[in-house]
């Protein structure tokens, strides 16, 4: 557009010099020169001459020529060379001519000749420059045309470039209008659907500006709140649904977002609130809130969702799983009874059979205690197996990662069962396949139960046949995988029985005629034993053909074995000790008390807690033996009012004698105060152990830091991983501890305190006696503020954390 007004001011200013006819006037002026040149040259030539009249058309011609010489029109004209020689001359005549017609009348009729004779010569001159002049104006007229048909031929250009440049606006716009077009519908349609979206979603929707002021009700709303639309509009939201009790709250917040825009809420997923009804009570929501910048400013998108149902649905739920956990833990709590129950008649039944094979026996009186140990030992086997059920189901079964020896494990369960396999007329073989691998990182007892049930089975069940045992590596060197495979010629098992087989009280053949007994627990606890280790187990099996029993176990490898393996030193007392025994069961303290006085020791018997306690205050025991289960005041009771005692056995070895063999109950028994635990039935083997290392005065210095029957204890509590863990976390915190005691800034005696006494109770977890001692006498000292005391606890402190440290990376 610029172009086309430049153009046609161009086009205008052209027409307008065209219109101005200045060339014509100055070719009018060269034709009227030669006009009067040729007047002047006929007055000359006259005859009789006048003079006046001559002089008249001289001056008209001089004055013509002046003006082609001066004025401005004819600059152009001037500059051409040819012309400048034609004025040159002319000016000569001119100036020759001049002192002629202004001599006095009698000289110039004289010079009229002369003056005649010059006229002629440069009369040519004069047409000459006319037609000089002619030429040149008429080239410029020619220019000037070509100028302007060039540039209306640009206007034209210009113009069909406009049109063209409109044209494709044209189509632009119309392309342009078209989509606004579909866009308006389909903000339309989006609209229409939004709408029908609010008025039938199940979420209420609240519309705000950012002042509160409600913008949008939806029928869901109404229907949550109890309000109309039209009635809602316009007011503040926090007035509408907000609790008296949130409204400060909710105050606060606005205000918050207004002056810095901070949101809290907004954009931050469901948040769970509660909100006012109309009628005034408040009910649980669950609530998001999105923000969208309008034209009219920011708005908040409010979906609320009445939730009241759900509460009350996870409330019965919560209530549902607390009543469960509650009868789980009544049927630990009842396991656990029944467990202590039964081991209690049990310990005195083994214990009496265990003295009644130290007197002297017939071959058949020795043969029938050996069946009753037996028939013994199997209820116990009974009882252990329904604990570990219960473990495993409570999520409390531990495993322990340790070196494993495969081939000696299967080699020991093949040679037990190879007296069961002759009398079957069974052979039983066990063979690598493939490359072996000897030595793993696994659960050994786990492992050991799993294959020894395994294995049993088949050779129960099998009959002049074969059982063969595989173990194959399938795994790669740094993921490998055992599968071992357990294959029988036995009857086989139907596919219903197989489907079910590891299920518990499964045993296949429930009759009162069947040749194999059994619980139906073995194979449901060795697959609680397998999911523990992180393996698979299975069968495959065809009647009448046999059985294939596989395990899969994720393992690691393990390092070579030492070839000299350390026996444990056998320690017997160096000396008869004065032993406690706190037992309110009269068989089972007649047990211990044999056991004990034929190991040549004294006994000293209480009935229950309290004479437990009245004895240890008065009397120095080197061990006391402690009962959990007793009526008026339990073991762990006692064990605590000892330990808080000022008694003659404040700091005397404690060690529980209990039937409850699940292991948080036993992680309690240990940070009640007492050092160790035997489980009953009680065995002399582990008795002479215990008294061993009580009475033995270099193991009571080089264990003396740890009681590693209580660490142990511990271990197989809280599980091989966790243990760890924990004993690290354990180090860890002493370190500290020490570094903070000794770093010599002033500390305030109750933060010693409390810190002393929270590392003390860490350590009676892991069996650190002797450091729990100082940490105690530190405590003490601290409550009462003697610095020195502080001062000497604090040195035996660091003697004893440096050889209980050691002794805890051993």
């Amino acid at each position: 557009m610029s172009a086309v007004a430049l153009l046609t001011y161009n086009v205008s200013k052209e027409i307008r010099l065209l219109g101005s006819a200045r060339s014509d006037n100055v070719q009018w002026s060269l034709v009227q020169t030669q006009v009067e040149f040729l007047e002047f040259v006929q007055e000359v030539e006259s005859d009789p001459v006048d003079l006046e009249q001559m002089r008249q058309e001289f001056d008209i011609f001089f004055s013509r020529i002046a003006t082609v010489k001066e004025a401005t029109v004819f600059e152009g004209l001037r500059a051409d060379p040819a012309v400048r020689q034609h004025l040159d001359a002319l000016t000569q005549f001119m100036d020759q001519a001049v002192r002629m017609i202004d001599a006095p009348d009698s000289e110039l009729l004289q010079q009229v000749p002369r003056l005649a004779v010059m006229a002629q010569e440069i009369g040519p001159r004069v047409r000459a420059l006319g037609n000089s002049g002619l030429d040149l104006y008429a080239r410029q007229a020619d220019a000037q045309r070509e100028a302007v048909a060039r540039t209306m031929t640009q206007l034209a250009v210009a113009i069909a470039a406009l049109i063209g440049v409109l044209l494709l606006a044209i189509l632009y716009l119309n392309r342009l209008n078209g989509r606004i077009y579909r866009r308006e519908r389909e903000n339309k349609q989006t609209s229409t659907r939004m709408s029908t979206v609010m008025s039938t979603s199940l979420d209420g929707l609240i519309v705000c500006d950012a002042d509160g002021l409600i913008l949008q009700f939806s029928p869901a709303a109404e229907g949550i709140f109890g309000f109309k639309e039209e009635d809602v509009l316009g007011q503040e939201i926090g007035s509408v649904i907000v609790p008296d009790h949130m409204r400060k709250a909710h105050d606060a917040g606005m205000e918050r977002m207004r002056q810095n825009g901070e949101k809290r809420v907004v954009g931050k997923g469901r948040v769970k609130l509660e909100a006012k009804h109309r009628e005034g009570h408040t009910f649980p929501v669950e609530l998001a809130i999105q923000s969208a910048t309008t034209d009219e400013g920011e708005i908040f998108v409010a979906f609320l969702r009445d939730i009241s149902n759900r509460v009350a649905a996870e409330a019965e739920l919560v209530a549902a799983r607390d009543r469960a956990l509650a009868g789980e833990k009544l049927k630990t709590d009842f396991l656990s009874t029944m467990s202590h129950e039964i081991r209690t008649p049990l310990n005195g039944l083994l214990g009496n059979m265990s003295l009644l094979r130290d007197t002297k026996m017939n071959p058949l009186q020795e043969r029938y205690v050996g069946y009753m140990e037996t028939s013994g030992r199997l209820l116990m086997s009974h009882i252990s197996d329904v604990l570990d059920i219960t473990r495993y189901d409570a999520g409390k079964l531990s495993t322990r990662s340790q070196p494993v020896d495969i081939s000696a494990l299967v080699q020991d369960i093949v040679d037990n069962q190879k007296g069961t396999a002759t009398k079957n007329e069974t052979s039983l073989t066990w063979r690598w396949r493939g490359e072996r691998m000897n030595r793993v990182l696994s659960d050994h007892d786990r492992l050991q139960h799993v294959l020894m049930n395994l294995i049993g089975n088949a050779v129960k069940f099998t009959r002049r046949g074969e059982v063969s045992v595989t173990v194959e590596n399938v795994g790669e060197a740094d993921n490998a995988e055992l599968l071992i495979q357990i294959a029988d010629t036995g009857p086989g098992i139907p596919a219903d029985l197989a489907e079910r087989i590891f299920d518990d009280f499964v045993t296949g053949n429930v009759a009162y005629d069947r040749e194999a007994g059994g619980t139906g627990l073995g194979l449901s606890i060795a697959k609680r034993f397998v999911d523990a280790l992180g393996g698979e187990i299975g069968v495959q099996s065809v009647v009448g053909q046999g059985s294939t029993f596989w395990v899969t176990l994720p393992v690691k490898p393990a390092g070579a074995a030492d070839d000299k393996p350390k026996q444990p030193a056998i320690l017997l007392p160096t000396r008869p000790l004065n032993v406690l025994l706190v037992e309110d069961n009269e068989i089972n303290r007649i047990v211990a008390r044999e056991m004990l006085q034929a190991e040549g020791h004294s006994v000293v018997e209480a009935h229950d807690g309290p004479q437990g306690v009245a004895a240890a205050t008065e009397t120095h025991f080197d061990l006391i033996l402690m009962d959990i289960s007793m009526p008026i005041m339990d073991g762990r009771a006692a064990t605590r009012a000892i330990r808080s005692s000022n008694g003659a056995c404040k700091e005397t070895v404690i060690v529980a004698l209990t039937a409850n063999a699940m292991p948080e109950e036993q992680k309690e028994f240990l940070a009640d105060g007492m050092n160790g635990i035997l489980t009953k039935p009680l065995s002399r083997p582990a008795l002479r152990d215990l008294l061993g290392h009580i009475g033995h005065p270099a193991s009571h210095a080089t264990q003396s830091m740890i009681d590693i029957t209580h660490s142990d204890q511990a271990r197989d509590a809280l599980g091989e991983e966790a243990f760890v863990k924990l004993r690290s976390r354990f180090v860890s915190e002493v370190d500290e501890f020490q570094n903070w005691l000794e770093s010599g800034e002033a500390h305030d005696f109750l933060e010693i305190s409390a810190r002393a006494h929270k590392v003390a109770g860490s350590a009676a977890v892991f069996g650190a006696g002797p450091l729990g001692k100082t940490l105690k006498q530190i405590e003490t000292a601290a409550k009462v503020g003697n610095v020195d005391d502080i001062r000497d606890s604090a040195a035996r402190f660091a003697a004893s954390w440096i050889q209980t440290k050691a002794q805890l990376s051993q």
